[in-house]
């Protein structure tokens, strides 16, 4: 089928924004549009038609999967980013933009008791996307590397280990059919401080405020030497990282939907056959 997800891009951003060998983050600049040099308000009718294309592929993901063949896929949306950097904005205007009866959101928080009693993949295994399903992870199992490095919450040999495990298990979703598309939403510490203050002066932003945020952007170092270890240990062939300069939010929002767009223009859906005589059915129909 014909597609306009790159329609006003100037490269691809399959390849513009994908974490290659030698990759730094230190040196991506989180105010960058890589590959798109449209102005704001002309990224409107763009994203506008980008929802109507993902609307129609993920229905025809979603019909699949309740079709008589085994061969539906499924889409599993990895979101990790430091805070402010717009996950909840992502999943509104880019994941929103479709049925949701087609979608899984799972938002991990912090590991409970029991989850705390079992290895760390445990409660993500339990919510991995379904065939024809698109799956979102707002945060991931990710943070068990993240967080885990940062504030020393396990020995540098475990962390090892949850890379080493982290890929298997990718390995495994990849093979069975599900396309992992992992995006790092990368913004400033000025433009968080911008954001976190926004949420200050707003009454009906406070709900969405946390003071630990603050605690957290003093670590802001730690954590990027955190992320840079992550795609350098995580980032595969089949289940690479993307890295998204999110100080323009328009910016992110496009380029993820592109993003999920390609993951679901590799799966190719196809409206399944009907399981009926149509004819048949018509002139029942017609004589009612």
């Amino acid at each position: 089928m014909a597609s306009h997800r790159h329609k006003h891009w100037t490269a691809d951003p399959t390849t513009v924004l994908r974490v290659g060998k030698g990759f730094r983050l230190d040196r991506t600049d989180p105010e960058a549009t890589p590959g798109y040099h449209r102005r704001k308000r002309d990224s409107v009718d763009d994203l506008v038609a980008g929802s109507d294309e993902l609307s129609d592929l993920q229905e025809r993901l979603y019909a699949s999967s309740r079709g008589e063949s085994d061969a539906a896929g499924s889409v599993l949306l990895v979101l990790q980013a430091m805070d402010t950097a717009g996950k909840g904005g992502i999943i509104r205007h880019v994941v929103g933009s479709v049925d949701p009866q087609g979608v899984q959101l799972a938002a991990f928080k912090k590991p409970t008791t029991e989850e705390l009693a079992h290895d760390f993949l445990w409660r993500i295994r339990a919510r991995v996307p379904e065939p024809g399903m698109i799956g979102v992870f707002d945060r991931s199992h990710y943070e068990d590397v993240l967080i885990g490095k940062v504030r020393s919450l396990a020995p540098d040999d475990e962390i090892e280990r949850r890379y080493g495990a982290i890929v298997d298990f990718e390995k495994e979703l990849t093979d069975a059919g599900t396309r992992i598309v992992k995006v790092m939403l990368h913004i400033s510490p000025r433009e968080q401080r911008d954001r976190l203050m926004e949420r200050l002066d707003r009454p009906d932003k406070h709900w969405k405020y946390n003071p630990g945020d603050v605690d957290e952007r003093k670590l802001w170092p730690e954590y990027m030497r955190a992320y840079q270890a992550v795609f350098d240990r995580t980032s595969t062939s089949n289940a690479p990282w993307y890295v998204v300069p999110a100080n323009h939010k328009w910016y992110a929002r496009l380029a993820v939907q592109s993003l999920l767009l390609s993951a679901l223009l590799e799966i190719d859906p196809h409206w399944p056959a009907a399981s009926f005589d149509v004819a048949t059915e018509r002139e029942r129909l017609s004589a009612t």
